[in-house]
């Protein structure tokens, strides 16, 4: 492999792991006050269709992005009210989301979209900051859509956010021992139901991304399991904000494995370079990629 096309290998893995990088994220908030929330893949699913729809009515991608995160908003809602005031199963509920979701943007597809579905829609462009995309051999990495950096940004301003703050320890706390947190005077329930809104926000950014930032156009099921991934990242980073970030890069690579193999003349079953991002994601979950430690509450429901 040259040096040029390591450079490209690197700057698509960089470009694939971006929605997942804001799906993790918020789901690793999720998971740290004691909810899985399962019902990420319908929330990306639902911001791409909306992100793509607000874009190709408005040719805006600004109000593209607006009507991503409004129409998540009440999914997310949604999942928060099952999960945390009804007290549901929280994977049922999830996946039972998944479902809805998948049959109302397929609806939605084919009502607003099908006549035109290979039709650009107006979008996020790639672009360099200064000085870095100027950088000799490396400078193409740094091209990328905006929402990247929006992203990096979100992710740093987190990891403060969760280990420097009273709320952001209350939150962790949550999903270790509710009840002592409760004892202290801190809401656990508003906790959870911030922390699921959280999720649907950065969901909807993740499906926004795909759609109006990489490739300009909405499909049926377009997301294609990255909220899964995404919730496999958090396992596979063990819960730990950057672990995750290196988690999600990882399966952005062994997507960007998918074009770049072929590119070089390394000759794989089609079949076999699809489902390398899964595979790594089996193992995580199986627990061969070393041990994790779930928060002690995760998935189980708040009674005072």
């Amino acid at each position: 492999m040259t040096m040029e096309l390591f450079v490209v290998f690197l700057a698509s893995s960089i470009r694939l792991a971006v929605p997942l990088l804001f799906a993790a994220t918020g789901e690793y908030v999720s998971e740290r006050a004691g909810v899985v929330n399962m019902s990420v893949e319908g929330m990306m699913l639902t911001g791409a269709f909306g992100g793509a729809l607000g874009a190709a009515m408005t040719g805006s991608p600004f109000v593209g992005l607006l009507f991503a995160v409004v129409f998540v908003l009440p999914i997310a809602l949604l999942q928060s009210v099952l999960t945390n005031t009804l007290r549901a199963n929280q994977v049922v509920t999830g996946i039972g989301i998944n479902i809805l979701v998948l049959g109302l943007t397929t609806l939605g597809y084919r009502q607003f979209f099908g006549n035109r579905s290979r039709e650009m829609i107006t979008g996020f462009n790639a672009w360099s900051p200064p000085l870095l995309g100027d950088l000799p051999v490396i400078g193409p990495i740094f091209h990328q859509a905006g929402l990247a950096y929006l992203a990096v940004a979100i992710i740093i301003a987190l990891a403060w956010f969760i280990s420097r703050t009273g709320v952001g320890v209350a939150l962790r706390a949550a999903g270790e021992d509710p009840h002592a947190v409760a004892i202290s005077g801190v809401p656990v329930i508003a906790l959870r139901h911030g922390a699921v809104l959280f999720t649907g926000l950065m969901a909807a950014l993740g499906g926004a991304f795909l759609s109006i930032a990489e490739i300009h156009t909405f499909t049926e099921g377009m997301t294609r399991g990255a909220g899964y991934l995404a919730i496999v990242a958090v396992i596979f980073g063990n819960w730990r904000i950057w672990r995750i970030v290196l988690a999600c890069l990882l399966f952005g690579a062994a997507t960007a494995l998918q074009f770049q193999l072929p590119a070089i003349g390394v000759q794989l079953p089609n079949a076999l370079l699809i489902m390398m991002p899964y595979l790594l994601a089996l193992l995580a979950v199986a627990g061969l990629v070393g041990r994790q430690i779930a928060p002690r509450a995760l998935a189980q429901p708040f009674w005072k």
